[in-house]
């Protein structure tokens, strides 16, 4: 089968590695000049079956209002694009019920299980190098009222097999002695031993090289213009160059795959979420962390790479806005003194890297894979903040789904068809 997939970021390249490994001919079209170079390239670096519960859990409309107007707060509104968001923000409001919430977890926590998985298949099949971190998270609180509330989560998160310890701060410390500077302001943490990071751009450049080894073929700085459709099937795809033909087209383009997916008649309920990161050298800090660090009070992933360290995170409706606001950037570095005190002496900023990409966000916080409308027609986007912790389980759930293969898991909870109920 000849199958073109539209989008080299994670999820396009998860795609096509495992289309190509089961014998498809893919062709992928990106428009930028390399793989993962948009959501995929800077991100916190964190593969997290523990982070699988969506943004948009019970209270979500209370926290909202309380951050208003609070230009640190981990939730920023810009009010030009309330209008555009108003049909996708009551969604994902209505799914921040306790029910929907709960499945929609279960859902997340069993697809980053399965690419758990996949990512180990692959490293067991390829030599791939992308500073991998095997030894888990630690999820830190330093505020008693919202540590005391973790068994609520954990037994969700237990539910859906995903390991975990809870510690107190001496326990905290004892996992992450880089911790210990603040020791008397840790509440507690949580570890989860079989979370993962790793740098997402150096891991999608690899993946792409092992694709094309496959057989893949990839046309990079090709933008499509158009989407064409005969009866109920895609005729064909148009770039300024050339025109494609294939048996399947997969789209797979973040959060630009609903203005992909309007050529075709088809409304995504999948919305650009802004985040940002900033990566720093650390090769002057000898008491660095082994292991990234979440800040559950601010929203703040703290990611040691190989020698950098990165601190990623916010949450910023602005539309398709990508550039970086040096205010939010700040904000991150203020977190990483506070987490990392140690680091501020030797930091050297003329290092830092800041970096903006746009999430992008499903409105019931569950991505959509599978088939939509036409018969030939695949999607693969809405990850939101989790896309680098599914790509892998995604791109291979995909690609067994076009194959007519037996998945390892039920698709059912990620189809399009969900959305027409």
């Amino acid at each position: 089968m000849r199958v073109i997939v539209i989008g080299a970021g994670l999820l396009g390249v998860s795609t096509a590695y495992f289309l190509a490994r089961t014998g498809h001919e893919v062709i992928v079209i990106e428009r930028r000049g390399d793989a993962g170079m948009e959501t995929s390239y800077a991100n916190s670096g964190m593969v997290t079956p523990s982070q699988a519960d969506p943004w948009n859990s019970p209270g979500t409309l209370k926290r909202l209002l309380g951050w208003l107007g609070n230009e640190a707060s981990p939730f920023i509104v810009n009010p030009s694009v309330l209008p555009s968001m108003l049909g996708w923000g009551l969604s994902f409001l209505r799914n921040a019920g306790r029910n929907r919430f709960r499945a929609s977890l279960l859902s997340n926590a069993t697809l980053a299980n399965y690419s758990l998985d996949t990512f180990s298949l692959i490293r067991s099949e390829a030599d791939v190098c992308y500073d991998q971190l095997l030894n888990g998270t630690m999820k830190l609180y330093r505020d008693a009222e919202a540590f005391d509330k973790v068994a609520g989560v954990s037994d969700a998160l237990r539910e859906a097999g995903v390991r975990h310890e809870i510690l107190d701060a001496d326990g905290v410390t004892a996992r992450e002695p880089a911790l210990r500077d603040i020791a008397a302001d840790i509440s507690g943490g949580v570890y989860y031993p079989d979370d993962e990071a790793g740098d997402a751009h150096k891991f999608c450049v690899e993946l792409r090289t092992l694709a094309q080894e496959k057989g893949a073929e990839f046309r990079f700085g090709t933008p499509v213009t158009d989407i064409r459709y005969s009866g109920a099937r895609i005729s064909s795809i148009i770039t300024p160059g050339e025109v494609f033909t294939a048996d399947a087209c997969v789209v797979a383009a973040g959060s630009y795959s609903g203005r992909l997916c309007r050529l075709l008649g088809l409304k995504l309920p999948v919305r650009p979420i802004k985040g940002y990161s900033i990566t720093l050298d650390r090769s002057g800090w000898s008491a660095g962390p082994a292991m990234p660090v979440i800040d559950d009070f601010r929203h703040v992933a703290i990611t040691p790479l190989g020698m950098r360290i990165r601190a990623a995170g916010m949450a910023e409706f602005a539309g398709f806005d990508t550039d970086v606001d040096s205010r939010r950037i700040d904000v991150l570095l203020g977190i990483l003194d506070e987490i990392y005190p140690g680091f501020t002496p030797v930091r050297d900023d003329s290092s830092g890297r800041s970096w903006a990409g746009l999430r992008p966000y499903c409105a019931d916080g569950v991505p959509i894979i599978g088939p939509a409308r036409y018969r030939n027609l695949y999607l693969n986007t809405g990850h939101g903040h989790l896309g680098w912790s599914l790509s892998a389980g995604s791109g291979r759930l995909l690609a067994d789904i076009i194959s007519g293969r037996e998945t390892d898991i039920d698709p059912a909870p990620y189809r399009y068809a969900r959305f027409a109920r």
